[in-house]
């Protein structure tokens, strides 16, 4: 199983970089200070660097997955093993009973909104779909809709479910749940569908349909269907029948009308000879980028009439491409609506906007250039200013809770890998993101750097995203000591109730181990002070010792982070 797990999951991922294989003296000895490279405790396990950690749990492995995936690997774990590691977690989890368990917590991360990719949640959920444990396949097809909201979506969930089924075919729950997905879209849902995404991953509508063996329940599906399989002309013809013999109402009527006639502006816009019948179209009916001949996307008039409507998601990944044809002018509507609506928090929650969606959005703009092809433009300020506002307004709010914070942000080497397969922002970078979440919220934070010594660091709450991320460009990288944070609290006196620990938690430099020096760190400052380890890889390794209940393993990047910060930090759980 472990085999084939790795097979499917690597046709979606690069090249694979082995794992040495380390060995080390053990010892037990919880009382006095033990080197990172030795066992402190029986159920420690050796990490990619050869350090003493923990295996972190099967859920909080799940999570990690589910907010960070594997693409990119890490700076010891190379993608493809890295995937086979998490795909063997869920497995482990579906095999033990807690199927369900793993379903819900896809569904969850998937509708808040607290992943920055879909392609972990939509493996993690056919993983279960095409499980033999019938509780757990009937929970993952329960949720498909949900999690799967766009084609681009389901084509996934369908080319993973292809590869995990060995072959099987498509049978009878999977079917109906791919019927479903399609038959409960009201009819311009529907159509927008099939129009905006036509294919992904080497799959068509016209091919899901078909294997599906979907039958439409309305006349307005039916013409959508008929539309995928036959083209607009015979879709139609049937129209004309089905509303001439009498037995469809007017409230039908009218919505098949408003169908053919978005289905008919979108035939028509291919074949359109000047801008101002694009126009035309998009303002009468509601066209989107993907329904735009490439010819008209140098227009800024094409691009002015698609801003009026414009998905907050689409805008994001268009910023570069609007500036680089003088539409998001200085002093402009076009620049001020775009600002406005990055700042709006009501439409980025309720286009599930990721924060890290918006950092790399930031990361891109700044360079002024798109990563391929030739597109160019001059970087707006106002707009790198709306977008640091977004960032924050991306995580769920929470309230202060008035404790004492030290952030303190792994810099060795290793946090060198780029995290979500980014490869403008690393593990370092993130960690700093990430930190300042905490930071803008929580009045009383000692903010700190460290690799295999104490790096000096320079960042406050007033800085802008960009600055914090020039400032950790410039931090130089060594080995991992994780206890430091802990240490240098407890040598400058420094009280704290809460450590947050930004790493990959490949530890292995110090004399001491992280848990040892949280527990020597109470001691001293008589100070019940807890410890949140916020992973920025999806290994399976964490600091926190899980016998000891004041500290805590969390995701990095999960959107909602702050509150599940804030809930530990004052003792919810």
């Amino acid at each position: 199983m472990a085999q084939f797990l790795s097979g499917v999951w690597n046709s979606f991922a690069g090249s694979t970089v082995s794992e040495d294989d380390h060995s080390r003296t053990e010892t037990m000895d919880t009382d006095a200070d033990t080197p990172q490279m030795k066992k402190a405790k029986l159920d420690q396990v050796v990490n990619s660097a050869g350090g003493f950690v923990w295996e972190v749990s099967d859920m909080n492995r799940l999570r990690r997955f589910l907010c960070l995936g594997s693409e990119g690997g890490t700076y010891y774990i190379g993608e493809k093993e890295l995937g086979r590691q998490n795909a063997e977690c869920i497995q482990r989890m579906i095999d033990n009973g807690e199927g369900e368990k793993v379903v819900e917590e896809i569904k969850t991360f998937s509708v808040e909104g607290r992943a920055a990719k879909q392609n972990p949640i939509i493996f993690a959920l056919a993983l279960c779909a095409r499980d033999s444990n019938k509780k757990a396949k009937k929970a993952a097809y329960n949720v498909l809709s949900d999690v799967c909201r766009i084609p681009t979506h389901l084509f996934a969930f369908v080319e993973f479910s292809e590869s995990l089924s060995k072959g099987t075919g498509w049978g009878r729950a999977h079917r109906t749940a791919i019927q479903n997905w399609y038959k409960r879209k009201n009819g311009k849902q529907l159509a927008l569908a099939v129009t905006k995404y036509r294919n992904r991953n080497g799959w068509t509508h016209r091919d899901v349909l078909r294997l599906s063996h979907a039958k439409p329940e309305k006349k307005v599906t039916a013409a959508v269907f008929k539309y995928v399989i036959k083209g607009l002309k015979v879709t139609k013809e049937e129209f004309c029948k089905e509303t001439s013999d009498g037995d469809t109402d007017e409230k039908e009527k009218k919505e098949m009308t408003d169908v053919i006639d978005f289905l008919s502006a979108v035939e028509e816009a291919k074949s359109a000879k000047d801008e101002q019948h694009i126009v035309q179209l998009i303002e009468k009916h509601q066209l989107v980028r993907e329904h735009i001949p490439t010819g008209f996307l140098k227009s800024d008039q094409v691009w002015k009439a698609l801003l009026q409507e414009m998905p907050m998601t689409a805008m994001l990944r268009n910023l570069g491409k609007m500036c680089s044809i003088d539409l998001l002018k200085p002093d402009s509507d076009e620049l001020n609506t775009v600002c406005a609506r990055l700042q709006n928090e009501v439409l980025i929650k309720r286009a599930r906007i990721h924060p890290f969606s918006v950092l790399l959005a930031l990361k891109t703009y700044q360079t002024g250039r798109g990563e391929k092809g030739k597109l160019r433009w001059e970087v707006n300020q106002e707009i790198c200013k709306a977008l640091d506002v977004a960032f924050y307004k991306a995580f769920k709010n929470v309230e202060p809770t008035g404790q004492r914070f030290m952030l303190a942000m792994d810099v060795s080497g290793s946090m060198s890998s780029c995290i979500l397969g980014a490869k403008n922002v690393s593990a370092h970078c993130g960690a700093a993101a990430m930190a300042m979440a905490t930071l803008k919220t929580e009045e009383n934070c000692h903010v700190v750097a460290f690799s295999h010594e104490m790096v000096p660091i320079n960042i406050n709450r007033d800085m802008k995203l960009d600055e914090v991320m020039t400032e950790m460009v410039r931090i130089p990288m060594g080995a991992t000591d994780c206890a430091l944070p802990m240490l240098h609290a407890q040598k400058k006196n420094i009280p704290i109730d809460v450590f947050i620990v930004y790493t990959d938690c490949e530890t292995w430099f110090g004399q001491v181990h992280p848990f040892q020096a949280l527990r020597q760190y109470r001691e001293k400052m008589n100070i019940p002070a807890k410890l949140i380890v916020c992973g920025m890889t999806s290994t399976g390794f964490t600091i926190a010792d899980p016998s000891d209940a004041g500290m805590m393993d969390m995701a990095g990047f999960d959107a909602g982070a702050p509150e599940v910060i804030r809930n530990f930090a004052i003792g919810n759980i």
